[in-house]
């Protein structure tokens, strides 16, 4: 009986050990799993959004071919920041418009996806464009609506402190009408309607806070009038031309942000052909209260401009003006950072709009 049970155990065994040799030459004899191409593991592991193309729109507030050649290196700043944020971009393309309206207008239009605006052309577009961040700057050694002291405390330098707007100066330049104007402001006196009425004026469009906007509220609280009232305007298309044409003796006064002088400064002697530098020849005649900093604003209107997408666009910049590079680039409209947004940061451009409208 021992005999029986023992024969059939090991019968068992047997059978047991045929089998686990049959799985293991299996097992040998299959094809190995096949391992996954580069291009499959890159799908995989990058789950960026595709944006084929994004456009920045930038107002000539400079000489456009300087703008162009400053921000080329943008490109790349943006292509790589936003791929780091989760968007795969395939080009940025940059233009620069031919007035401060047509930026607006291609944001509008969803033409352009991005436009660097300031404060005035943004309320004027805002149906169509959302601002997403302001720059900030270096604040000035001064920062007095009393012309003299600006005369008195020359020249302006930038300071650390950063801030978040800035002013518009009435300049006087070497011609005999600004240095009339000039030594009268400088000796006290109060400049009348009709001083300023007798000079010729340079500005820019109807939609620049520095170059318009905020000059004729200037106008409006001191003597009742505005910029269209002078008999003498010429409107010329950027702050370099305006101070091409003050350098030529073209015209008197020139209405420019309050940095301008110091963006000028080679320019002066070199490319306008002025002997003395510009400090010595010109004059601030009017100072405007603050303006609110350029803005960076997205199109609402542009298919690429999801939620994601805009809030990418807003931590790329921000991260872009910390580098060396960056600031390099954006330092073409005296920017030096940018912090988020809101819509209500504009209000009192609004209010200076309504007015104009009004005026008009």
């Amino acid at each position: 009986m021992k005999k029986k049970w023992l024969l059939l155990f090991l019968f068992t065994a047997l059978i047991a050990l045929l089998v686990a040799c049959s799985d293991t030459e299996d097992d040998a004899n299959a094809e190995p799993e096949s391992e996954p191409t580069s291009e499959e593991t890159n799908e995989e592991s990058s789950s960026n959004e595709v944006i084929t193309k994004l456009s920045v729109g930038f107002v000539p507030s400079r000489e456009p071919d300087e703008i162009i050649t400053a921000t080329e290196p943008l490109k790349d700043l943006l292509i790589t920041e936003l791929a780091g944020l989760g968007f795969d971009v395939g080009e940025v393309d940059i233009t620069v418009g031919t007035n401060y309206e047509a930026v607006g207008e291609a944001l509008s239009a969803g033409t352009t996806d991005i436009g660097l605006i300031p404060g005035g052309t943004y309320v004027l577009y805002d149906d169509g464009a959302e601002v997403l961040l302001t720059s900030t700057r270096a604040g000035l050694s001064i920062d007095s609506e009393d012309p003299v002291e600006w005369n008195n405390n020359k020249p302006t330098e930038a300071v650390d402190e950063q801030v978040t707007y800035y002013r518009s100066l009435l300049i006087a330049g070497p011609s005999e009408k600004g240095q009339e104007l000039a030594e009268k402001v400088n000796n006290g006196e109060e400049l009348t309607f009709d001083d300023l009425n007798s000079a010729t004026w340079a500005v820019m469009s109807s939609s620049s806070s520095a170059g318009y906007i905020y000059p004729t509220l200037w106008l409006q609280d001191k003597y009742n009038m505005k910029l269209t009232d002078l008999e003498n305007l010429v409107q010329v298309d950027s702050y370099g031309s305006s101070f091409a044409r003050l350098a030529a003796e073209q015209v008197d006064i020139i209405v420019a942000y309050a940095d301008a002088r110091r963006d000028n400064v080679d320019a002066w002697q070199g490319e306008f052909s002025r002997e003395a530098d510009i400090w010595a020849e010109t004059n601030v005649i009017g100072v405007t209260s603050g303006i609110y900093n350029d803005t960076v604003s997205a199109s609402k209107n542009a298919d690429n401009m999801t939620a994601a997408l805009k809030s990418a666009i807003q931590q790329a910049f921000i991260n872009i003006a910390q580098t060396d590079e960056g600031k390099a680039v954006i330092s073409i409209y005296s920017h030096e950072g940018y912090q988020e947004a809101s819509d209500s940061d504009y209000d009192k451009e609004r209010d200076a709009q309504v007015l104009l409208r009004e005026m008009n």
